[in-house]
């Protein structure tokens, strides 16, 4: 018969009392076979009747202290052996070296990193996160799919999560929003952009065409980089050619190179694409147009995944993938080491331009 909430209450009073007064709560899931998930809810509400307490991942019976000794099989909180998930939309591309950039801070902390996959699109972000938090998460780095502008009911979940979290590349969508308490590390897309239109004013383009797809975080901040960099650089702004159709379907290469040939006779030749994906199929397509890179067009890709492979090679902005990886996780370790006496963190990388041969110059 399954406990009622009550009964599983009391059973995790005594349980914390029978281990020493303070345990990790996954080692209390694993000792009452019941659900990390519903453990912490029922610890939350223990806490709030002052029965528990409870501090990033272990729960006492006492005041929660740092320094004492740990429980049976328990680690200090900040210690090595946490386990920390990590949210991201896709792999294969962009958040490859996020990825990387966390695992190689879990590694130098001797913590266990867990990769959930929430596509775009999919609405799956809870659903992971609840797989992460029942695999033991102690902290969340959360890249989900949020769009800036987005409308606040779909993260609300933001607000209600167990475990303290970072946003990875993302803020919330609003500035009083869902997740608008939460520590930041991303890039500072805008900066990006801003660094690449100043590049080709530098070699004489006072028109600069931009082509950005519109379904990711990414997408979006490349398309606000391009109309404030304009603006502050003095270009002719112009309208965006959409590498995504309304579908859903990535526009066809071969359309979007006819729609540069189009802009280039008119006078239009340097052209900003995001991303890697879509700059590398264009060089061939305008040659076949009678356009060559960099002699007729000058190109910039955004991402620097893979734009180094290209032939030519592209000149790139390349967001500090890796290093955002890195920094979320070391923020969330001390997130999780001191608590709510560390201030918010809004912490912003700027990406670099990496100048090859597609640009001539």
């Amino acid at each position: 018969m399954t406990a009622s909430g009550e009964e599983r209450r009391r059973l995790i009073v005594t349980a914390v009392g029978d281990l020493g007064g303070q345990v990790r709560l996954t080692d209390l899931a694993d000792r009452l076979g019941i659900p990390a998930v519903t453990v912490r809810r029922d610890v939350a509400m223990l806490a709030d009747a002052g029965r528990l307490s409870r501090s990033h991942g272990f729960v006492s019976l006492d005041r929660p202290d740092a320094d004492r000794a740990p429980a049976r099989g328990g680690l200090r909180p900040g210690r090595a052996g946490r386990t920390v998930g990590l949210l991201v939309p896709s792999v294969g591309s962009y958040f490859d070296e996020v990825i990387a950039g966390a695992r190689t801070a879990a590694t130098a902390a001797e913590a266990r990193l867990v990769l959930g996959i929430a596509p775009y699109g999919t609405g799956d972000d809870r659903v992971q996160v609840e797989r992460l938090l029942e695999s033991g998460a102690e902290g969340l780095l959360l890249a989900p799919g949020l769009l800036p502008g987005q409308a606040p009911e779909g993260c609300a979940w933001l607000d209600a999560l167990p475990v303290p979290a970072v946003l990875v590349e993302r803020r919330s969508p609003t500035p009083d929003g869902p997740g608008s308490h939460l520590d930041t590390v991303g890039s500072d897309h805008r900066h990006g952009v801003l660094s690449a239109l100043r590049h080709f004013a530098g070699l004489g383009h006072e028109r600069v065409l931009l082509a950005a797809r519109g379904d990711s975080w990414t997408a979006e901040e490349v398309r606000a980089g391009y109309e404030e960099g304009t603006r502050l650089l003095g270009l002719r702004p112009l309208p965006t050619l959409d590498t995504l159709a309304p579908t859903g379907v990535p526009t066809d290469p071969e359309l979007l190179s006819a729609r540069i040939a189009e802009a280039a006779a008119e006078g239009t030749r340097a052209v900003l694409v995001h991303n890697d994906q879509d700059a590398i199929r264009l060089p061939p397509l305008l040659r076949a147009r009678g356009l060559r890179v960099p002699d007729d067009v000058a190109l910039i890709a955004y991402d620097d995944v893979f734009a180094a492979l290209a032939a030519p090679p592209l000149t790139a902005v390349a967001p500090p993938k890796r290093a955002v990886g890195q920094a979320a996780f070391d923020l969330l370790l001390r997130r999780l080491a001191a608590g709510p006496e560390l201030p918010v963190h809004r912490t912003t990388l700027l990406p670099v331009l990496r100048v090859r041969t597609s640009c001539g110059g």
